[in-house]
């Protein structure tokens, strides 16, 4: 073994080979002094980061002349919180991490809502923040809150750099940790002096993780739990969405009949036109699937967390429940499943459906009527020509409108339940709705980022007039930046959905109507093409009309929520 030498990973080199894999690993890992703000830049290009979505502020002028010189693309926003819905959404529909930026103080705090929203929803989001120098200070306190701790509760992990050195380690676990399962926000705070200083450091390889896999005991038992049920059905969760675990589940369906709903963060993980689909638990309890899992004996819960509003609880017992997803489940009162299969969903369906059959004593013919009964009902209205728009009517016109691969970004209002209803989604992530934080003024953002990353896409967002408010200045990001997205502004000049639930309460009509500006020339002021409703027949082409056309667009349409009733007053309970 003369002139052979300990190399890498416990291997032996001759002196040549070894220095030929030290040079590679020096080349290829090493960066030479320079400015710590092009480092961290160096560092997000090798995390592969396509876009910031930013208001930067003086703290991060540093960072921001590094990303001038960089192939990531900077879209300047109007409002931090839009900027953090953004990168979100582009975590959601691409499993990758959304970056976004602010300033200090003031800036850093209206990524408060954004954090929280990624971070319930499951989507990767790393927040960067600037803040004042760290090592001397000639402005005191001023503009200086805590952001790391500000964070803390609601991220999975946040920092301050300290040191331009430990830039490349810092932005690494940064990406890993947003993108382990379960996803959600990190955040990475860079102060001034820390961005301007010399720094030299090895960037970090990112590697793909491959997950664990389920154990097989964990199977046998869901195999044998399923086959000895007789009514078992199925749920998909916002988890299954997340990995495309589409034709996986479409391939147990059709093995098994097995029927299945899904939640609304599950909407679109199979093709909600099948046969065997029972309906969206849009609702916590009272409604036609509620009927269908009271009559169940077993759930096969697949990628659904008690952070979305529960589709049915357990505390009377009587229901066996089999978790199957990435990681274990909470205990919860509402939720407390008696077998848990733990590892890639994907392949916990296919290790279960290798080894599961068909039962001969299964009973599926009460799901079925259900679902005939459901489907029935909601499609009530979808024809009525009244005027303002009935949900019913709206939604149906949207779904015959969009193809297959339309996508829709819901707001947060009683629209959305509708949407959840009776909205047919066709693919996985085309409904883009928020049912975990449920904040307001998501909507627009959403679809903003939808429309960037899919261009060739036919994009609708479906707002409120009270969401839409909240982000309706990022118009002109999207006139700025070219996208074809057309906005539905739904008009009732008031928080609907709280007076629909204040009414169900029996309580006073009181403190929740406001006015509104006119939306058409709101619209136009922002170089956008504003629309305002005149009749419901018209609403189908006039949507066709304005996705055909190209660019942003807006259309005003009034709406009656006076059928609102029907979701909380019993007219949905299954008779059966």
């Amino acid at each position: 073994m003369a002139g052979r030498i300990p190399g890498p990973a416990g291997l032996r080199h001759s002196w040549r080979e070894w220095k030929n894999v030290r040079t590679f690993y020096i080349e290829t890992t090493s960066i030479m002094p320079m400015k710590a703000s092009d480092l961290f830049v160096k560092a997000l290009e090798a995390e592969g980061v396509e876009y910031i979505f930013a208001i930067p502020g003086e703290e991060n002028l540093d960072l921001l002349e590094s990303l001038r010189h960089s192939s990531i693309r900077v879209i300047l926003n109007r409002h931090e919180q839009a900027a953090g819905f953004m990168a979100a959404t582009y975590g959601r529909l691409t499993g990758k991490t959304g970056v976004c930026m602010s300033t200090l103080g003031p800036g850093a705090t209206n990524f408060v809502t954004a954090a929280a929203y990624a971070q319930l929803g499951g989507m990767p989001l790393l927040m960067i923040t600037g803040q004042k120098p760290i090592k001397s200070s000639k402005q005191g306190h001023f503009q200086i809150v805590d952001v790391v701790e500000m964070m803390r509760p609601l991220t999975k992990y946040t920092t301050r750099i300290v040191s331009g050195a430990t830039i490349p380690p810092r932005v690494r676990e940064a990406f890993r940790v947003a993108e382990e399962e379960r996803p959600g926000a990190v955040h990475l705070e860079l102060p001034e002096d820390i961005a301007a200083e010399e720094a030299a450091a090895h960037l970090y390889p990112r590697d793909r993780v491959r997950r664990p896999v389920a154990e097989e005991k964990a199977v046998e038992r869901a195999v044998s739990m399923i086959q000895d049920a007789r009514r078992p059905l199925l749920l998909a969760g916002a988890g299954a969405n997340r990995k495309r675990t589409s034709n996986m589940l479409a391939r147990f369906i059709d093995k098994t009949g097995i029927p299945w709903f899904s939640t609304q963060m599950g909407k679109g993980v199979v093709d909600e036109r099948h046969p065997l689909y029972l309906g969206n638990a849009a609702l916590s309890s009272g409604d036609a699937i509620h009927c269908a899992i009271e009559r169940a004996d077993l759930i096969i819960n697949v990628g659904h967390d008690v952070v979305e509003k529960p589709p049915f609880l357990m505390q009377d017992g009587g229901l066996n429940v089999i978790h199957v997803n990435f990681s274990s489940a909470e205990v919860d009162p509402v939720y407390f499943p008696q077998l848990e299969v733990i590892g890639d969903i994907g392949n916990s369906l296919w290790q279960i459906w290798q080894r599961i059959e068909r039962q001969s004593h299964w009973s599926f013919d009460y799901f079925i009527r259900v679902k005939e009964w459901a489907d029935a009902k909601l499609a009530a209205g979808d024809d009525d020509d009244r005027f303002p728009v009935l949900p019913q009517r709206l939604v149906a016109d949207v779904r015959r409108v969009l193809p297959d691969d339309g996508l829709i970004a819901l707001d947060n209002g009683v629209y959305k339940i509708w949407f959840a209803l009776n909205y047919r989604a066709h693919q996985p992530n085309t409904v883009l709705l928020d049912n975990a934080l449920a904040t307001m003024g998501a909507g627009l953002p959403s679809a903003m980022a939808a429309s960037l990353l899919h261009p060739d896409r036919d994009v609708v967002a479906v707002c409120g007039d009270g969401g839409f408010m909240m982000n309706s200045q990022e118009l002109e990001t999207a006139v700025r930046l070219g996208l074809n997205l057309v906005v539905l502004v739904l008009r009732d000049n008031a928080y609907g959905m709280i007076k629909w639930k204040q009414a169900h309460m029996g309580l006073a009509d009181f403190g929740l109507d406001y006015g509104n500006p006119d939306f058409v020339r709101y619209a136009e002021s922002y170089g956008a093409s504003g629309h305002r409703l005149g009749e419901t027949n018209a609403f189908a082409g006039l949507l066709k009309g304005c996705l055909e056309a190209g660019g942003v667009h807006l259309i005003e349409v009034p709406v009656d929520y006076s059928e609102n009733h029907k979701l909380l007053d019993g007219q949905l309970v299954c008779p059966l």
